[in-house]
């Protein structure tokens, strides 16, 4: 039995740690498969202590430029100054944060300006934390729509929903092998194929001959694989849901809010969903903040009455400090023109992959992107001394057919990072692409040091690399 002690660490403390204190509290508080996995590249045994811009700075003095944008989170950079302004003058006012006995003017202000943002009756919004509890709320919704009267939820089978055990099984990735229990009635069609839809949506019937699908859940572009939908597929799978009275929810988690050449994705084609979902940079990458935003006669029919006033709802939901943030994260969009930012990032990077693509072709498989969402796919064949090398690793590792992609492109990594003071990561689904995916603050300059870097490190060769990067596996150092 644990007992009352008085060591416990102030964060002032924790800003003290060195890797090794790191990693010791990992193995014995958080995980220790995170520190062997983290601990692979350079960045799992460096100390993040400061970050501003399109920086990170380590306490060995490294300055690192960040082209992973926080992984989705990091639109307006690290520690953008209006909103850290925004969110201290909140906190010497001392605004109240939640209660629900009372309406918050803040969850009204957030929810009329994306209003005024979104295209036709996209009007309603709910406001929760995390990108999978807005796709859970959404697809909740789209069930209440129907009164329970249809079974069937479609995803596509390249896809990234969350986490969750509702989310979780509306996921088509290998990263989610593991097969836990999820909602009930969940199909499956091919990504960017109306026929496959097509074919799916002709079988799920009720002896009514009326449509069993309340909802068909589908990201625009699938971040982690670069994948995106045509404007020709979206139109029909909307005169699809259209026809057969089935909600269409897109998921915008990762790609809103300015990543990939407008607002929201969805925008570029002329398509509207019923819900649109989002997260990541929705809270200017201080703030865990997501929502979706409803077409208003489908939140009307399904929650608008005293009875279900509350029947979906969370204790964080409008949490005040972080409506304000999104709010200043919001208006920066608008007011410094992310979306114009986003189109040029594009011009810039599409032009200079597509140039080394056809520099290393055989390096470089295929590049792909929108926005300041790109990357490139890794050609994933090896010579006969790299197989033989690899060969003594542990047999689990073979387990993953995808393990000599993540090998590769975890090697291009590796020396970005070591070498070029750089941050990169890799999608992991169907592909593992080397994602490039910089915040849209980042200058001209920088995205031309990005692609020299890369230049440099393609050339190489994977020989090389594979080997450097095996012998720091190894090493650890």
């Amino acid at each position: 039995m644990k007992t009352l002690i008085d060591n416990l660490y102030s964060w002032q403390e924790c800003t003290e740690f060195d890797i090794e204190k790191i990693q010791e509290l990992y193995r014995e508080c958080v995980s220790k498969s995170q520190v062997d996995l983290i601990g692979s590249f350079g960045f799992g045994r460096a100390v993040a202590v400061n970050a501003e811009g399109m920086y990170i700075y380590t306490s060995d003095g490294r300055q690192i430029l960040d082209f992973t944008g926080g992984i989705g989170v990091l639109n307006h950079g690290h520690n953008h100054p209006r909103i850290l302004a925004a969110r201290i003058e909140y906190q010497k006012q001392k605004k109240m944060e939640v209660h629900k006995n009372f309406l918050s003017q803040y969850i009204a202000g957030l929810s009329h300006n994306i209003k005024k943002l979104l295209p036709e009756d996209l009007d309603i919004s709910y406001f929760c934390n995390s990108g999978a509890e807005a796709v859970e709320g959404a697809v909740k919704l789209a069930y209440k729509y129907h009164d329970a009267n249809r079974k069937y939820v479609l995803h596509a089978d390249i896809s990234f929903h969350g986490k969750l055990l509702g989310a979780a099984g509306l996921t088509g990735s290998p990263e989610l092998d593991y097969k836990f229990p999820t909602i009930p009635n969940i199909e499956s069609f091919e990504y960017n194929n109306i026929e496959s839809v097509k074919d799916v949506v002709s079988k799920i019937r009720q002896p009514n001959g009326e449509s069993d699908i309340y909802a068909i859940v589908l990201e625009p572009l699938n971040a982690s694989t670069l994948r995106e939908c045509s404007e020709e597929f979206l139109k029909e799978l909307r005169g699809i849901c259209d026809s057969e009275g089935i909600v269409l929810i897109l998921d915008e988690v990762y790609t809103g809010w300015a990543k990939t050449g407008e607002l929201f994705n969805f925008m570029k084609k002329g398509v509207i969903p019923d819900i649109v979902t989002f997260a990541k940079s929705f809270g200017g990458g201080k703030a865990s903040i997501s929502g979706y935003t409803t077409r208003t006669p489908f939140y009307r029919q399904a929650y608008d009455n005293l009875n279900d006033a509350t029947l979906h709802s969370t204790t964080f939901n409008g949490f005040g400090e972080e409506c304000i943030t999104a709010m200043e994260a919001i208006n920066i969009i608008v007011e410094d023109d992310y979306v114009g930012k986003s189109k040029r990032i594009h011009q810039r990077l599409s032009s200079g992959l597509t140039n080394l693509q056809g520099e290393y072709p055989e390096f470089i498989e295929e590049a792909r992107g929108s926005g300041a969402l790109h990357g490139v796919l890794l050609n994933r064949d090896i010579n006969p001394f790299l197989k033989s090398l690899i060969s003594f690793l542990p047999a689990k590792v073979f387990k993953d057919e995808l393990f000599v992609s993540k090998l590769i492109t975890g090697s291009v990594i590796s020396e970005l990072f070591n070498t070029h003071n750089i941050l990169t990561f890799y999608g992991s689904n169907r592909e593992i692409p080397l994602i490039i995916s910089p915040s849209l603050i980042v200058t001209d300059e920088e995205l031309d040091r990005f692609l020299d870097a890369l230049d440099k490190t393609l050339a190489i060769g994977k020989r090389k690399l594979i080997m450097s990067f095996l012998k720091q596996k190894v090493l650890k150092k």
